[in-house]
């Protein structure tokens, strides 16, 4: 069954840097779009960035844009969130999910459930 696993998450100070991982398996992995999404305390869960099945095109939301790099390893299954120039409005649980709409993958429904994502927390 479809299962994606965040690892990779932590405690750093503003301007640090982060990668997070995505492993994921149980589904038809060339043929998924994959989206980072996060959720800080009291808030809604947002998109903060995807990656086409191939690759090629990213999408990233405007206040991570320039800052966060998605990618992704097709030969083991994982997609990477590098995540520079870290601030504290950052901190907040982040997940991967498969998205449904590759187009508005940001705002998309996901395939399945979320996972237990992973911690990341910006303070000085």
């Amino acid at each position: 069954h479809l299962q994606l696993v965040e690892s990779g998450g932590g405690v750093v100070q503003p301007g640090g840097s982060l990668r997070l991982s995505c492993a994921a398996s149980g589904f038809t992995w060339v043929y998924a779009v994959i989206g980072w999404f996060r959720q800080a305390l009291g808030k809604e869960r947002e998109g903060v960035s995807c990656i086409s099945s191939s690759g090629g095109r990213t999408k990233y939301a405007a206040s991570v844009k320039g800052r966060f790099t998605i990618a992704r390893d097709n030969a083991k299954n994982t997609v990477y969130l590098q995540m520079n120039s870290l601030k504290p409005e950052d901190t907040a649980i982040y997940y991967c999910a498969r998205v449904v709409d590759g187009s508005r993958c940001l705002t998309s429904l996901i395939f399945g459930s979320w996972g237990q994502g992973t911690q990341v927390t910006v303070s000085p």
